[in-house]
């Protein structure tokens, strides 16, 4: 008896990428035609992606996929069915993508930025164990 397969996220017509190259790189684009075992066609009209070729290891596959999408869509079905799927407001409400804002933010933020956190932690740590003291102390 073989197990069945617990992968999930495969190559196909409607799956949403995330360009992890190029100029569109850090932007959600749609498999529209898969072209061989290298590459594909994508097409992100919503984001600002253009139609293009491009090699799957420019691509991370998301969970999301476009239900019912044809194959070599045009960008104007593509468009229309990323907008009903609202894959947008899915993305930016995952971990995943709010782990890539958080990380973008840190690496863009200046030195002053990086000292009032280092304020602002202190001062959280100077209340913890101010309060923690007070129910030790109340405890004993």
């Amino acid at each position: 008896m073989s197990q069945p397969s617990t992968f999930k996220r495969f190559v196909e017509v409607g799956r949403v990428v995330l360009v992890n190259d190029g100029p569109s790189a850090g932007k959600l684009a749609v498999i529209a035609e898969i072209i061989d075992h290298n590459r594909a066609l994508i097409d992100g009209p919503a984001t600002s992606v253009p139609r293009q070729a491009i090699a799957y290891r420019h691509l991370i596959l998301t969970p999301y996929t476009l239900a019912k999408l044809p194959r070599a869509a045009g960008t104007g079905a593509v468009k229309k069915a990323f907008e009903k799927a609202g894959v947008v407001e899915k993305w930016e409400a995952s971990a995943w993508a709010k782990k890539l804002a958080a990380r973008k933010a840190r690496k863009e933020s200046t030195d002053f930025d990086r000292f009032q956190v280092l304020l602002a932690k202190k001062q959280r740590r100077d209340l913890v164990r101010k309060e923690a003291f007070k129910a030790r102390k109340a405890t004993a």
